[in-house]
């Protein structure tokens, strides 16, 4: 535990060394004591745009982004045992998308209503997967497998969908397909914080729970888990984390995905990965939007970058599971 404690000291720390570089640099440097006096609510004009406008809503947005995608993802990996359960991978962030596109383009909605669209297609799809897979209870294998297979619908459909879109909202229904902070306002922020309060409060009071149900269902039940409750609880705040988050910044790709095997490497069997995977994932998606504004010779959304970064570990995850004679 001295170890946990002092891996989320670290996560902590760093995820705060990030917002301030991230408010400190972009195209131009702003003075510490400039930020200082505007976050105590100061008119201070030569920061006022600069951060208040653009550098402080992305980085807020990024931070709450990351820590919804990285509990949302550990929570089903720990819940399925398998570390390719993850919503990138089941479909949830690509059914949020397939809606906002569809109501973009289709429907010619803007603004609050097509992130109710996503939040509302992200629980749809979730249920459908768990329905289709649900058979004597819901195996890990199945239920991915199933997800696969509704990914694969949704791309076709959002491919079909955009094949006929007007140019002119082809660039916002990009955004929720990429993932992207870009154009960030604060007042975005706060119902992914009260989400981020009310699901992820409940997903870290059933932390022992799902550390019982990595030894299997059985031995769960044998250690007085309720696992049939335990799972429909942890699905519904996992499935409603994430889908605020792709409403709001889009699916940004592997985030929940990567958040809980690097917050395992780095913390090893002490203790809870909930929260190191949420911090995790804090990091990951601000170093990828910094990384994708001033770092690359183009400018690109986050999504790209941690897209970037997920595909080649997914395909060594796979090549490993499949040396090792196991299955998917």
């Amino acid at each position: 535990m001295r170890r946990h404690n002092h891996v989320v000291a670290i996560l902590v720390a760093l995820v705060a060394a990030l917002f301030i570089l991230t408010l400190l640099l972009g195209q131009s440097f702003t003075p510490p004591e400039d930020i200082i006096r505007l976050l105590l609510g100061e008119d201070v004009p030569s920061a006022a745009f600069t951060v208040g406008q653009l550098r402080l809503p992305r980085a807020v947005l990024s931070i709450l982004a990351g820590l919804s995608f990285g509990l949302g993802g550990i929570a089903f990996q720990i819940m399925l045992r398998n570390p390719l359960a993850s919503p990138d991978i089941i479909g949830i962030n690509l059914g949020g998308s397939a809606a906002a596109v569809f109501a973009i383009v289709v429907l010619s909605l803007k603004g609050p209503v097509v992130s109710v669209f996503a939040v509302v297609a992200g629980l749809g799809v979730a249920l459908l997967v768990y329905a289709l897979s649900f058979r004597n209870g819901v195996a890990g294998t199945r239920l991915i497998l199933v997800g696969i297979g509704v990914s694969a619908m949704l791309e076709s459909f959002i491919a079909y969908i955009l094949s006929s879109a007007p140019a002119w909202s082809l660039q916002e229904a990009m955004r929720w397909l990429t993932g992207s902070v870009n154009g960030a306002q604060l007042g975005q922020s706060l119902p992914l914080l009260l989400a981020l309060i009310v699901f992820g409060a409940l997903l870290v009071s059933r932390g022992r729970d799902l550390e019982a149900l990595r030894l299997g269902d059985d031995t769960a039940a044998a250690l007085g888990v309720g696992v049939a409750r335990t799972r429909i609880l942890v699905i519904v705040a996992a499935v409603g984390m994430i889908a605020c988050a792709t409403a709001v910044a889009g699916p940004i790709a592997f985030v929940a995905f990567l958040s809980g095997p690097i917050a395992a490497r780095i913390v090893g069997n002490n203790g809870s990965l909930l929260v190191p995977s949420a911090l995790v994932g804090a990091t990951l998606v601000l170093v990828g939007d910094y990384c994708g504004q001033f770092l690359l010779p183009s400018r690109y959304p986050v999504g790209v970058v941690t897209g970037a970064l997920g595909a080649p570990y997914l395909i060594f995850l796979i090549v490993r599971v499949n040396r090792a004679g196991g299955s998917l």
